[in-house]
C-alpha cells in the first residue's frame, strides 16, 4: 500500500536513474496517453526530473510536458536495466518509459495523465495537497492549523485527508496515533493544541525514518529489522499489544470505511 514515504523513495530512485536521459521508447495501455496535445512524440524528449508531491509521482519531460501518476492502493513504479527481466507480469504493465540504459515500468497504475505547464499548475488534486510530510519544505505550523480546522472530524480520518496533510496512509495513521497514545476516534476539537503538534511531529519523524531507511524489509515504526516486529498495531487485530498485552482492536472508520487498528488501553487519550 503506497504511502508518502514509498512515493518519495520511488521518485528519488527514478530521478537518479532517468534525469538527464532521453526517452528512446514509450509504451502505455492508456489511450489518453497515446497522444500529446503539442503533437510532439514522447520519444526523443529528455527527462528533466522525477519528483513526489504527496502521493503523486510526477515525471517532467523537456518541452514543458509532465506525466502525473497516482498509485492509489496497488500501483507501483519499477526501474530496470535495459534487457533485465521484470519482476511483475506484463499483464500488470500500464506505462513503459525506456532510455538507453534504464527502463521505468508503471505497474497497475490507476491514474496517469499528461499536463503542460499551465495544466499542471491548475491540477486540482495537486493544488489541494496539504503540507507534504516527506518534503524538505514541510510546514509544521500549517499542518497543525489545517488539522485543528477540522474540529468536528475524528483525528484518524483527518490524518488520511490529503488536503490537510500530504503523504499519510492507513499504516502511518494507525501507527502514529498509537505512538502518541491518542484514541483514533477522538474528535480533533477535543485534542489539546500540543497533542496535535505531537501527532504532526511524530508523523513527520516516522515518514522521514522510512524515507531514509528504505523501509527494508518493509515499512517500520519500531526500529526493528524483523519483519514481524516492525509495526506496533497495524494489521495486528486480535494480537497482544506490544506495550500492555491488551488485544489490538480493529474497526472500519469514516465515509471510506478505512481500517483502523488501536489499543483501547494504551490509547485512552482524547485530549
Amino acid at each position: 500500500m503506497p504511502e508518502g514515504d514509498t512515493i518519495f523513495r520511488a521518485a528519488r530512485t527514478l530521478n537518479e536513474a532517468l534525469a538527464g536521459r532521453t526517452v528512446t521508447n514509450f509504451e502505455t495501455v492508456f489511450p489518453r496517453l497515446s497522444r500529446v496535445d503539442d503533437e510532439k512524440p514522447i520519444t526523443g524528449r529528455r527527462i528533466e526530473r522525477v519528483f513526489a508531491a504527496g502521493k503523486h509521482l510526477i515525471i517532467d519531460f523537456s518541452g514543458g510536458l509532465h506525466l502525473r501518476t497516482h498509485m492509489r492502493m496497488n500501483g507501483s513504479w519499477h526501474i530496470y536495466r535495459r534487457g533485465e527481466r521484470w519482476q511483475r507480469s506484463r499483464a500488470d504493465m500500464r506505462i513503459v518509459i525506456g532510455t538507453d540504459h534504464w527502463v521505468a515500468v508503471g505497474f497497475n497504475v490507476p491514474v496517469a495523465e499528461f499536463h503542460d505547464d499551465r495544466g499542471l499548475r491548475k491540477q486540482a488534486d495537486l493544488r489541494a495537497i496539504g503540507p507534504d510530510m516527506a518534503a524538505p519544505s514541510f510546514d509544521e505550523e500549517e499542518a497543525v492549523r489545517r488539522i485543528r480546522d477540522r474540529s468536528d472530524s475524528e483525528i484518524a480520518d483527518v490524518l488520511l485527508n490529503q488536503r490537510v496533510v500530504g503523504g499519510l496512509g492507513n499504516v502511518f495513521k494507525s501507527e502514529v496515533l498509537f505512538v502518541c497514545r491518542v484514541n483514533p476516534f477522538a474528535p480533533v476539537g477535543e485534542l489539546e493544541a500540543e497533542t496535535v503538534r505531537e501527532i504532526v511531529r511524530t508523523a513527520r519523524a516516522l515518514v522521514l525514518l522510512n524515507v531514509a531507511s528504505g523501509a527494508a524489509p518493509g515499512r517500520g515504526t519500531r526500529g526493528s529489522l524483523d519483519r514481524e516486529q516492525r509495526l506496533w498495531v497495524y494489521a495486528r487485530g486480535g494480537e497482544p499489544c506490544r506495550r500492555c498485552g491488551t488485544p489490538i482492536e480493529y474497526r472500519k472508520q469514516g465515509l471510506d470505511a478505512r481500517g483502523t487498528y488501536w489499543c483501547a488501553k494504551c490509547q485512552e487519550r482524547v485530549g
